[in-house]
């Protein structure tokens, strides 16, 4: 769903065929990075984690050479941008499952922002911590749904403690680094509680993406998804 949204936002801003200059930070395995490069794109990966650096190694490794090409990975900390990067080098920002994991993330974005050309695009994705009570809700934890009321963290699939973000917080950092929000949807609205793997009926994956699809954009209920994916522009 990230990806059709991303494309999405992409494709609205920039001419069709413009290969743009994209950083991904944070990119784990690469597979959103390797997908853009696929597009034609050229591609920066930045990753701190040396296992998952290696991972995106390897699955590179496997590419054709015209994509190789266009595919820089580098090991180094998204909260230090500046080291690795010129400010404006880039005309789309990728940050994906990143800001949990950061204790103070504004000065993280304020870095993030600075990489952005004029009129680039920042993509966002973040743990919604409006809806934390939903997930253990639904799946009959009702003690560990009233708890999520009163706070933002949550214990990921590695059972790591970490951090949820509210749009509205999001949305005033976006204005004060230059980078207003521009659009925002909701991600795993519905099947945030469906196990990874789990195996539908055939023709029955097509429903699911576009009846999140549609949530991801509807109003109340792209509001209580799992995550929220935002868009803001360089101004």
């Amino acid at each position: 769903m990230v990806a059709r949204q991303l494309d999405e936002q992409i494709a609205g801003r920039f001419p069709v065929g413009q290969r743009l200059r994209i950083l991904d930070v944070g990119m784990g395995r690469g597979v959103q990075a390797l997908r853009l490069a696929r597009a034609g794109h050229s591609v920066t990966g930045l990753e701190s984690d040396a296992v998952l650096l290696a991972a995106a190694r390897d699955a590179l490794s496997t590419e054709p050479e015209g994509i190789r090409e266009r595919v820089r990975l580098i090991e180094g900390d998204g909260r230090e941008t500046g080291v690795h990067f010129l400010p404006g080098s880039f005309d789309v920002v990728l940050c994906h499952g990143v800001l949990m994991y950061v204790e103070e993330p504004d000065p993280m974005l304020a870095g993030l922002a600075r990489m952005l050309a004029p009129g680039g695009l920042l993509s966002l994705l973040v743990r919604n911590a409006d809806a934390l009570a939903m997930r253990p809700a639904l799946a009959g934890d009702f003690g560990a749904a009233l708890a999520a009321f009163d706070s933002a963290t949550y214990t990921d699939d590695l059972g790591t403690t970490v951090r949820a973000d509210r749009l509205d917080a999001l949305r005033a950092t976006l204005a004060g680094i230059a980078a207003p929000l521009h659009a925002w949807y909701g991600v795993r609205v519905f099947t945030d509680n469906v196990a990874d793997g789990t195996e539908l009926p055939p023709g029955e994956l097509e429903r699911v993406l576009t009846l999140e699809d549609r949530a991801a954009r509807t109003d109340p209920y792209r509001s209580v998804a799992a995550l929220l994916h935002l868009c803001g522009v360089r101004g």
